[in-house]
């Protein structure tokens, strides 16, 4: 049985963690427990992953609504029809076009099953996911951690989660993936949800929120 987190057992980690760690405690003080928030399993939320690789999340979340507008529904099919050129109108680069038609054509050849990979354990997700042009370990592991809801993914690629650790740790520098990878341990076996405190501070400091569901 894989385990999955929902907003009361995300709620019980969060508090468990504040009570046994000082800086997720003064997160949760200042700006207390973030909303559990979730995007849907699927080619969507791929989509998006892609779309926000190295740019800002309001330029990705942008570019989405394009597309959307155009196909009316984001599916595998409806996005191989689309051409490079009006895919490029809406805000894709070249090569997030290529990573886009790679993805929806493995799902359309039935080489990647989505609702299987819900049912995998996440060492196996993320080969599954790895596996494909354009995804790597930070697109895999933000899909484990927000669509699968996974409760121990630490997504080390990400630049957020490495300032905000080192704005709630107070460190004299921000970590890379490996400082970082060594830091979630003392969140383990919970580190999902001490990445989505960790962020809930960095974004509450900076007067943002995560990306709207209301994209999908």
């Amino acid at each position: 049985m894989v385990e999955q987190l929902d907003a009361g057992a995300f709620a019980r980690a969060a508090r468990l963690l504040a009570k046994r760690d000082a800086a997720l405690r003064q997160i949760v003080r200042a700006f207390g427990l973030p909303p559990f928030w979730q995007r849907p399993a699927g080619f969507q939320s791929l989509v998006l992953f892609i779309l926000e690789q190295q740019v800002s999340l309001a330029s990705a979340a942008a570019a989405y609504r394009r597309i959307k507008e155009r196909l009316e529904t984001i599916e595998p099919g409806r996005l191989l029809a689309a051409s490079t050129e009006e895919l490029r109108a809406d805000g894709v680069s070249r090569q997030k076009d290529r990573y886009l038609r790679a993805l929806a054509q493995a799902i359309g050849e039935e080489q990647l099953d989505l609702d299987t990979l819900a049912l995998l354990p996440d060492d196996e997700v993320r080969k599954s996911l790895v596996a494909l042009p354009g995804i790597g370990r930070w697109t895999a592991d933000v899909y484990l951690l927000a669509c699968l809801g996974r409760p121990d993914i630490w997504p080390v690629g990400d630049r957020a989660l490495q300032v905000a650790t080192a704005e709630a740790l107070d460190l004299a520098e921000i970590p890379d993936a490996l400082e970082l990878e060594a830091i979630g341990e003392r969140w383990k076996p919970s580190r999902a949800v001490a990445a989505r405190l960790l962020w809930h501070g960095y974004l509450s400091r900076r007067g943002r929120s995560e990306t709207a569901n209301d994209l999908f």
